[in-house]
């Protein structure tokens, strides 16, 4: 049995491992920033709140029978990718729609296919004059795909330097990131 105290743990062990990543240099990324570009919102945008993946469910289960991958893929498209549900918010919301009584499943070469069932087709009819929940999500993401793309460009390269850069390239480069930081505080602080 392992005694995660002592620091030999799979939490210490993965901890070692992401520090020995950033090479010589000790850089260690700042909190949040050693993973993927995610903290924007998820793999490919941004969050959503619950009801919305349950009303984007039902939405695009009015349509046609679908099942929770189709879903998802959906969903990312008609928001132009601004909003990815993972499927741990959409089969969730599958499951309580079933329970509900406003889905059912049928299962179809192996897949669970989900269809609405009446009284599902009436939950949806109640909001048919408002906004697809992908479309709010693709209005709100207002530009901020462009600049977690940007992000995502630009923190493999601080890594890369962090990871392999002489001791001239990491000073020019925090000579940079001092000045980037500095450079984006005073946009938010503009009117």
């Amino acid at each position: 049995m392992n005694d995660h105290r002592h620091g030999d743990g799979p939490c210490a062990r993965g901890m070692r491992n992401l520090h020995a990543e950033f090479g010589r240099h000790g850089f260690k990324p700042p909190f949040g920033m050693g993973m993927p570009p995610h903290g924007f919102g998820g793999p490919g945008g941004q969050r959503a709140r619950r009801g919305d993946v349950r009303a984007a469910v039902l939405r695009l289960l009015s349509e046609q029978p679908m099942h929770g991958y189709q879903i998802i893929q959906e969903l990312s498209a008609r928001s132009g990718g601004a909003w990815s549900p993972s499927a741990g918010s959409v089969y969730p919301t599958l499951q309580l729609l079933a329970d509900e009584g406003l889905v059912s499943a049928e299962e179809t070469a192996g897949k669970k296919v989900f269809s609405l069932t009446e009284t599902g087709v009436a939950a949806v009819a109640e909001t048919a004059g408002q906004p697809a929940p992908w479309e709010d999500a693709a209005q709100s993401d207002s530009g901020k795909s462009g600049y977690r793309e940007s992000v995502g460009k630009f923190m493999p390269a601080v890594f890369q330097i962090g990871r392999s850069g002489s001791a001239d390239q990491v000073a020019a480069a925090i000579e940079i990131l001092d000045d980037a930081r500095k450079k984006l505080y005073a946009i938010l602080a503009e009117d």
